[in-house]
């Protein structure tokens, strides 16, 4: 399986003084290093593995989220001010709540 089509990031640690790389659809799965480049490698190295053993042991493997399609639709229950409020702002942009919300969420 290519495991280049994972979601990797690096990001700092302060509390371990190193970079740590991650990978999204692995969230138990993180590498420490003193440079971004080496943790990146060491996750995707590890993730490889991972993944090898995985398919061995005949277990599912998480499909990459760039490979996911998505419906663009999902439901979110908030609470009524809430709700009220966004409907307001909307009316006052003169878009729909659903452009409103999409653009509050893209920010």
């Amino acid at each position: 399986m290519n495991t280049d089509r994972y979601t990797y990031r690096v990001t700092w640690s302060a509390a371990d003084d190193s970079h740590i790389g991650l990978c999204a659809e692995f969230p138990s799965l993180s590498w420490l290093d003193k440079s971004p480049e080496s943790a990146l490698k060491g996750i995707r190295k590890l993730v490889a593995t991972v993944v090898t053993d995985m398919v061995a042991s005949d277990e599912e493997v998480p499909e990459p989220l760039s490979e996911k399609i998505f419906s663009g639709k999902f439901v979110v229950r908030v609470p009524t001010e809430v709700h009220r409020l966004l409907a307001v702002q909307a009316a006052e942009q003169g878009v729909s709540m659903n452009r409103w919300v999409s653009v509050k969420l893209a920010a």
